[in-house]
């Protein structure tokens, strides 16, 4: 490994790795119970708060020293001017030839930095705005004149994914409309999420989203042209029904055209967006429609705070920098390979799902930027569910399995008492119900740290092995004040800026995905022959040859 000296460091590379290993050979024969008996004030210590956020980890296997040498190592790999790096318009995707802009999409209508940018962003935004406000106020209607109650939002990756989860996460604010809007969304290629969708919908007051950052992703466009058949059965073709029922977003108005959707329907984004980030664009049009202009707009400023506090905390209570760093000291030193991730909300059921895409697309590479191979292991594997649900499922494997895993819990302080849950007749019980989340989330991390600590002494001393925990099972947890738009907005944009610190300590770049495109390009040399249109199989491996002869008739199961 190469040894660079950084102006903050006292340290180079080397000797700063060289001591976090000796620190590894400490740490790893130490149980999480003797951090806590070492030092009675560690919350305080090991948590930082960034209202209405807390960020807790004092559950992970560090002490001062540890956290010392982990900072250094974020100096010696010049983390700070990567960070001023990614907040430029730099080309640091540099596979890709752009910029990694995510950031630009929540700046401040009236900032003084990247005016023109700004400018770009929020004259989409307002045209994505007027839209919504149409279709909430029945202004929007069907080519027959009747007012869109049904939105599909049609999409795959990030284009679905992050509108998916965010749109859930945020159901509790759903906005009022003049008559009841409801959003799908549709992303499996096989067709089955739309036919489905479909037999529940009326063409005359359905309005389909077509999202594709290229506007040529097969999955995307094979749905879509299913949606405008079916449309046209009932409407007939014409341009003034494509204008009717069909809104675009991407990054190919040309593109967009062609296929048939007026210039008025077309919302655009810039291809400093990665999929993975793009839900605070236009892409995010489902979340709008769902929680209003507002919310929206509540989304992106709690995303800005998380932006300036990346920028200008220092690292020892930058939240994203302490996820990261935690994150690289559990995978490359203590040997831990699987994350995961447990809400203890059920409205964040799609959460794990989109931190899956969002650090295993960004980080799960093997080649460093200067085309070596890495000398890490990079991504841990991410996982999760919501608690509740996986208590019953994996927490097992968590509490006495043999394998090591990390974890964040998250959960929402308060719920059930805000002004629109008046409606509930049986509120008080709901209020119980919310606070025992909380205790079983409090509970699990308890015991996944402390093992047999948290039991009592005197029974422990008569339980036969296999109902005994041996704990030591590190986990972070954050705690939000409310599950709301802006609290949201803090949480995602906190991942993806973890992802990002991950990305300069091993080198790499997060943001492109070629084993994604080199999938589909494959999958495309593979249909032809599905299609019976190409019959030569004989560069194919025989594994494959076989499969396909079965997929077409040619051979029985």
């Amino acid at each position: 490994m190469v040894a660079k000296m950084h102006p903050y460091a006292v340290e180079d590379m080397d000797t700063v790795l060289f001591k976090l290993e000796e620190l590894k050979n400490r740490i790893k024969p130490k149980h999480l119970k003797e951090f806590f008996k070492a030092h009675d004030n560690r919350f305080e210590t090991l948590s930082v708060k960034l209202a209405p956020l807390v960020f807790d980890y004092s559950k992970q296997r560090v002490d001062s020293t540890v956290l010392k040498h982990l900072i250094q190592w974020a100096h010696v790999a010049e983390l700070q001017p990567w960070i001023k790096r990614l907040f430029s318009t730099e080309a640091i995707n540099y596979t890709e030839q752009r910029a990694a802009m995510h950031w630009a999409l929540r700046l401040p209508k009236n900032t003084q930095k990247h005016q023109q940018t700004a400018g770009f962003v929020h004259e989409q935004l307002e045209r994505m705005y007027q839209l919504v406000e149409q279709i909430h106020d029945g202004q929007c209607r069907g080519v027959t004149g009747e007012v869109i109650q049904d939105v599909v939002n049609i999409g795959v990756g990030g284009s679905d994914l992050g509108p998916l989860m965010v749109t859930q996460a945020l159901s509790d604010f759903k906005q009022k409309t003049v008559k009841p809007l409801n959003v799908h969304f549709v992303s499996t290629i096989d067709g089955s999420q739309l036919s489905e969708i479909l037999h529940k919908l009326r063409p005359e007051t359905t309005l389909f989203i077509i999202s594709s950052k290229s506007f040529g992703t097969i999955d995307t466009l094979s749905n879509a042209q299913t949606a405008r058949l079916w449309l046209e059965k009932s409407l007939g073709q014409s341009a003034q029904m494509l204008k009717h029922h069909f809104v675009g977003v991407s990054t190919k108005p040309e593109k967009m055209t062609e296929w048939g959707i007026h210039s008025e329907k077309q919302l655009l984004l810039w291809d400093w967006v990665g999929g993975r980030y793009s839900l605070w664009s236009c892409i995010g049009l489902p979340i709008a429609l769902t929680i209003g202009v507002d919310g929206f707009k509540h989304l992106l400023a709690g995303a800005h705070v998380v932006d300036e506090h990346f920028q200008t905390e220092p690292f020892e209570q930058n939240i994203p920098v302490l996820m990261g760093l935690l994150s690289a000291w559990n995978s490359n030193f203590l040997d831990i390979q699987t994350h995961a991730v447990l809400p203890y909300d059920g409205r964040l059921k799609y959460f794990a799902p989109y931190l899956q895409q969002l650090e295993m697309e960004s980080n799960g590479k093997s080649i460093q930027r200067n085309g070596e191979k890495v000398e890490w292991t990079t991504c841990p594997i991410i996982w999760g569910e919501v608690g509740p649900n996986a208590q019953h499922a994996f927490y097992q494997l968590l509490h006495q399995g043999s394998q090591a895993v990390s974890s964040d819990f998250i959960a929402p302080i308060q719920r059930y008492n805000a002004q629109q849950f008046t409606y509930v007749d049986n509120a008080d019980a709901l209020i119980q119900q919310h606070h025992l989340a909380l205790s079983n989330c409090l509970a699990q991390s308890r015991l996944l740290a402390f093992g047999n600590q948290v039991l009592d002494q005197e029974e422990i001393k008569d339980l036969p092995r296999y109902k005994q925990y041996e704990g030591n099972q590190p986990s972070t947890t954050i705690l939000l004040e409310e599950l709301n738009p802006y609290s949201l907005g803090m949480l995602i944009a906190l991942y993806e800026h973890k992802v990002f610190v991950q990305s300069v300590l091993w080198n790499i770049n997060p943001f492109d995905q070629w084993g994604v495109e080199k999938g589909k390009e494959i999958a495309n040399q593979l249909l032809p022959i599905l299609n019976a249109e190409q019959t030569d199989l004989s560069k194919l491996d025989a594994s494959t040859q076989g499969l396909i002869q079965i997929l077409m008739g040619k051979d029985h199961v």
